[in-house]
């Protein structure tokens, strides 16, 4: 057994196992998420509060969501695709409706 399978294998630092597994779904939840948070649409964890918009970093992460859209056309399940599809059109809704 090598060593990166013996890591692999190990059980979760501290803090981590809180933490949910890393697929795709929750990859592009995640960075959806932080482009929601740059549009002021998402509470601060720590103060409850939502941030003033962002709207250049809001706009490059939901570019970066394209990217990953058009990188994984063909290749993605037809749930990873919808997901994607439906993050995506929710996230230029509320990038068009944002006070500029």
């Amino acid at each position: 057994m090598t060593e990166q399978q013996k890591a692999a294998e190990e059980p979760p630092k501290s803090g981590a196992e809180t933490l949910p597994q890393i697929d795709f779904s929750t990859f592009i939840l995640s960075l959806s998420t932080s482009a929601f948070y740059h549009l002021g649409l998402v509470p601060d964890p720590e103060t409850g509060k939502a941030a003033a918009p962002n709207l250049a970093l809001a706009r490059q992460t939901i570019d970066t969501l394209e990217v990953l859209q058009m990188k994984t056309r063909g290749n993605l399940d037809a749930q990873e695709a919808r997901l994607l599809e439906s993050l995506l059109y929710e996230l230029r809704l509320r990038f068009v409706g944002a006070p500029k």
